[in-house]
């Protein structure tokens, strides 16, 4: 019996570490440093990952495991670096993922909510298969988002093109290739009425900001 009881305690403790341990969503974080936040099903961070040198040099400095997502993208928001690049008029992309479609649009209102009062902040929702692509690629999963986007108006673009270049960059070509798609995410406008909100929303599109 006290070998039993305590293989179930083992099993028990083991599942529960399984469980407080795995990311069940992910928020991509995406300027010129590109990283990911797995998040569990408790809200806190389990894990950071950056895609690029200056998506790895950025997760390395942050102090952010195992903080409630919303107290994590306040601190990173608060990052010098981030502070510094966003003073520079370069865009913020964040993109929530979550196989669970009501959590998806919970973390997202949660966070439009942190940003709110950031100028330059794009933020969006994705689904898995954009997340397999966008790792299978490399890239960080907001950063290929805005991929899919340019090469559906340039086919000729590839990932090793837009790899180097920061948010703001991707967003200028493709407002370039097409003025009127992201007048808004290019001028960090936020003129949406709530039912505009709604709308891109379902379209996994979203900015914050002001003129």
């Amino acid at each position: 019996i006290p070998a039993v009881v305590f293989l179930l305690f083992v099993l028990i403790g083991f599942g529960g570490y399984h469980v407080y341990f795995t990311p069940t969503s992910f928020i991509s974080i995406d300027i010129n440093p590109s990283f990911e936040l797995g998040v569990n099903r408790f809200d806190r961070i389990v894990s950071i990952q950056g895609y690029n040198k200056d998506g790895d040099r950025l997760a390395d400095s942050l102090n952010v495991r195992f903080l409630n997502y919303t107290q994590a993208l306040k601190q990173i928001l608060e990052n010098d670096d981030v502070e510094a690049y966003l003073s520079r008029d370069e865009l913020l992309s964040i993109a929530v993922i979550s196989s669970d479609e009501t959590r998806n649009e919970q973390m997202l209102s949660h966070i439009e909510a942190c940003t709110s009062e950031h100028e330059n902040t794009h933020c969006s929702s994705a689904d898995s298969k954009e997340v397999e692509g966008a790792h299978e690629s490399g890239l960080s999963c907001g950063k290929y988002k805005a991929y899919l986007e340019l090469k559906a108006l340039d086919p000729d673009i590839t990932v090793e093109d837009i790899q180097g270049m920061t948010m703001r960059e991707i967003w200028d070509l493709i407002d370039s290739l097409s003025p009127n798609a992201s007048s808004k995410v290019r001028d960090g406008a936020h003129t949406e009425d709530n039912h505009d909100k709604k709308e891109d929303r379902h379209n996994g599109r979203h900015s914050n900001g002001h003129d």
